[in-house]
């Protein structure tokens, strides 16, 4: 029996939190999702993520939320790393720092799946080598099951590219996240690893990634700062639904997803 896996790309402000709220049940129920990944770094306010907004995300049906940059926006969501392992902060981040970013979680069909969360070097805050942060995780993780999967919060898309190639085989997926702009460019690798660049923006795309137009062209074009204000129109559900054999751990298949509220009006 194949593992239908959901990886939900990050979720901007209450625009996405009430995405999920309205979608994720009618998926599990009619795509017969077995688990659901959801990167909720953005999900508080579009910057961060705080404890409220994370009982929220796991509500609407998430097991495991991925976080990145900007972790520590919110001093709050410290205790809930500390002590929830569905929650993490990206693994190559100082081993002080509060949480972790590797776990193991059971699927709805009791199969255990590993989740690692990693951060990109280029262009982002300083962290450690996320490749050998892999590596470690990886021996964690493979002694305890087939099921792994890795989200990548990285700006550049050589980077990511670099890692979905260099954990084919050895993982179930590898999606990024970060830049808000989902790819067409999923597929599953030569050895058996799912892979996309970016799964895109869950939140509002009359906008300027998540964020309301006039404010960001104000502080584009004036040097000024503004407020930038979470947009709230078209809002729209992006990621992939991966296929996974539990037994090998391979992928299958992936499929690029993208809802929009409109159409679930419409429904």
């Amino acid at each position: 029996m194949a593992l239908n896996i959901l990886l939900v790309g990050d979720v901007v402000g209450k625009p996405g939190r009430n995405i999920l709220k309205e979608t994720l049940p009618k998926l599990i129920a009619e795509r017969e999702i077995d688990f659901i990944l959801v990167n909720g770094e953005n999900a508080a306010g579009g910057t961060g993520l705080t404890p409220q907004a994370t009982e929220l995300i796991f509500q609407a049906g998430a097991d495991v939320i991925t976080t990145g940059d900007h972790i520590w926006h919110f001093k709050e969501i410290i205790p809930v790393l500390a002590n929830n392992e569905r929650v993490l902060r990206p693994a190559n981040l100082s081993a002080k720092a509060a949480g972790s970013g590797v776990t193991l979680i059971n699927s709805r069909a009791k199969i255990p799946i590993g989740v690692v969360n990693l951060l990109g070097r280029i262009f982002l805050r300083p962290a450690d080598d996320p490749f050998r942060t892999a590596e470690a995780a990886l021996e964690e993780l493979a002694p305890k099951t087939n099921i792994i999967l890795v989200d990548f919060h990285a700006e550049a898309t050589s980077e990511k590219v670099a890692m979905g190639w260099f954990l084919d085989g050895r993982v179930t997926a590898v999606v990024g996240t970060h830049t808000h702009i989902q790819t067409a460019d999923e597929r599953v690798l030569p050895q058996g690893t799912a892979y996309i660049t970016d799964l895109g923006m869950t939140g509002p795309y009359h906008s300027i990634i998540g964020r309301r137009v006039d404010r960001v062209l104000q502080a584009l074009t004036t040097d000024m700062p503004a407020p930038f204000d979470v947009a709230k129109e078209d809002v729209r559900l992006t990621g992939v639904i991966v296929k996974a054999d539990p037994d090998t751990g391979k992928a299958l298949s992936i499929e690029r997803l993208l809802i929009k509220e409109d159409d679930l009006e419409a429904r």
